[in-house]
């Protein structure tokens, strides 16, 4: 077995349409998903449609950083 770094990663997914004013000098959206993806078959970032509950429709959110 492989030791080391993992090969699916915990990754948070945001809203890309509705973004906060900016908090300490970075914008923060409203609406967050916690999700895993595999880190060799998805090197890029992450974008998904997922559902905003302060829209009441379907959205992409995109992965941001920890």
């Amino acid at each position: 077995m492989a030791k080391g770094k993992d090969v699916r990663v915990t990754v948070i997914l945001e809203c890309t349409n509705y973004v906060q004013k900016k908090v300490n000098g970075v914008a923060k959206g409203i609406s967050k998903y916690i999700t895993q993806k595999n880190r060799h078959s998805t090197p890029d970032q992450l974008e998904l449609r997922k559902f905003c509950p302060y829209f009441y429709e379907y959205t992409i959110h995109g992965e941001i950083k920890k």
